[in-house]
């Protein structure tokens, strides 16, 4: 079975970035094959990674679902729709030299997409053992891992800034996780872009009333700006950017 990690916070605080880096780190120490899964309705994981998208499992599953409804199906006639979603899930698994990558992406239309959800959870569950680890973007309401599509998590990163707001958000995350019965066996906090890697006692005392479980601060790293601006991907940051030195040191004490 893979190994599942799952990294998640509210928007803006560096979730991504992050995701990326510890995706990287993952590849250096060639401990086996990633799948890198940006379940976040605000893809951008893979501009972090340096890669394109063309096709995500939510365009997949928009065509699938609606198939029926139009004259001019997609789907030949002799093809069920499960047939031909494993025909098309291939064109959507982004294949890397070091690690795949999925991209779930939004359900535009309305209706019942409950069939369509299980053929996908089917596909993830089929491939999951082609991996060592599963690295999970997601989005605060941790959607598709609490409906069942994502495979089962062993560890939740979960990543805020240094602010009340940040720690609140995350506070709630890991709320939902107990009240879903996610029974993951590690949750995590990451306080990431802190002046000097430290926290003030107003953060710590939030971080203490949220009864989260710190990992460790990561630094505010202007290199990691940089790079936003010039369009290049994050995970060619120099061994030696602050926030990637930092960011190893606490997953070596994850053991990854």
């Amino acid at each position: 079975m893979a190994y599942t990690i799952a990294v998640a916070g509210k928007g803006g605080v560096g979730k991504t970035t992050i995701c990326g880096l510890l995706i990287d780190h993952l590849c250096r120490k060639k401990n086996g094959p990633v799948l890198a899964v940006d379940a976040d309705a605000n893809s951008n994981l893979n501009e972090v990674l340096g890669v394109d998208v063309e096709l995500t499992l939510g365009d997949l599953r928009e065509e699938v679902a609606k198939a029926e409804m139009v004259k001019d199906s997609p789907i030949p006639p002799s093809m069920s729709k499960q047939d031909y979603l494993n025909y098309k899930f291939s064109e959507v698994l982004i294949e890397e030299d070091d690690y795949d990558m999925l991209v779930m992406g939004r359900t535009q239309g309305s209706g019942c997409y409950c069939f369509v959800n299980g053929l996908l959870q089917a596909q993830l569950s089929r491939i999951s053992g082609n991996y060592q680890y599963i690295v999970v973007d997601n989005e605060a309401g941790m959607e598709h891992i609490s409906r069942g599509i994502l495979p089962k998590v062993d560890t939740i990163l979960l990543v805020s800034d240094c602010s009340r707001r940040g720690i609140q958000a995350v506070g709630r995350i890991a709320h939902l996780v107990k009240e879903v019965q996610m029974d993951v066996k590690t949750v995590k906090l990451i306080v990431n872009r802190a002046p000097e890697e430290k926290l003030d006692e107003a953060i710590q005392a939030e971080i203490e009333k949220q009864g989260l479980d710190l990992l460790g601060v990561l630094p505010a790293d202007s290199l990691v700006y940089e790079y936003d601006l010039a369009g290049k991907p994050t995970v060619q940051l120099p061994e030696d950017a602050p926030v990637r030195k930092a960011l190893a040191e606490l997953l070596r004490q994850l053991e990854l």
